[in-house]
């Protein structure tokens, strides 16, 4: 598959097929995030992957959402900022790190049939408590996993490039 196929194929679901993901799919979406860039090579990102029912169910008090509790695998992306490269004015990338790493999850679940679902909403201190994570760490997104029980069409609408890039130098109205 074309990375540019995967990237149009790839869409947010929220109802999962109650199978499992196989060990080598998982490694395989987990290699794919251990290989994304980050800066200066740094890495500064863990991921905890969530398998037990139990623990699931548990989190739902963490985020809300019925139809994560029920995904195959929830994967929790955290960030160790001590170990994120800086900006010299000080700006630090461990966001954007463990955004990347993410993104090359999705794509990848794309390649082998799965499908994720980033979610942004869900109340940082109880996954920290739930997980055991530590205080320092932090809990930048959580993405559900495994072989989708809807099937979308294609993505949607979004903006024209011309309204999203310019050449050379700033185009657009401050």
């Amino acid at each position: 598959m074309r990375v540019l196929d995967a990237i149009k194929a790839r869409r947010s679901v929220r109802r999962f097929e109650p199978r499992g993901v196989e060990e080598w799919k998982l490694r395989e979406v987990l290699e794919a995030a251990r290989l994304a860039p980050s800066a200066d090579n740094r890495q500064p990102w863990r991921m905890v992957v969530v398998e037990d029912p139990v623990v699931k169910q548990e989190l739902l008090r963490a985020h809300g959402k019925p139809w994560l509790a029920e995904a195959p695998l929830v994967l929790v992306a955290c960030a160790l900022p001590w170990e994120a490269w800086r900006r010299r004015d000080g700006e630090e990338y461990w966001k954007v790190d463990v955004a990347i790493a993410l993104e090359h999850v999705a794509l990848a679940a794309v390649e082998l049939g799965l499908a994720t679902c980033w979610v942004a909403s869900f109340d940082e201190e109880a996954v920290k408590e739930v997980l055991g994570i530590p205080s320092a760490v932090r809990v930048v997104a959580l993405m559900a996993l495994g072989y989708p029980a809807e099937h979308k069409g294609p993505v949607a609408d979004r903006k024209a490039l011309n309204e999203l890039v310019c050449l050379n130098r700033w185009r657009w109205p401050s």
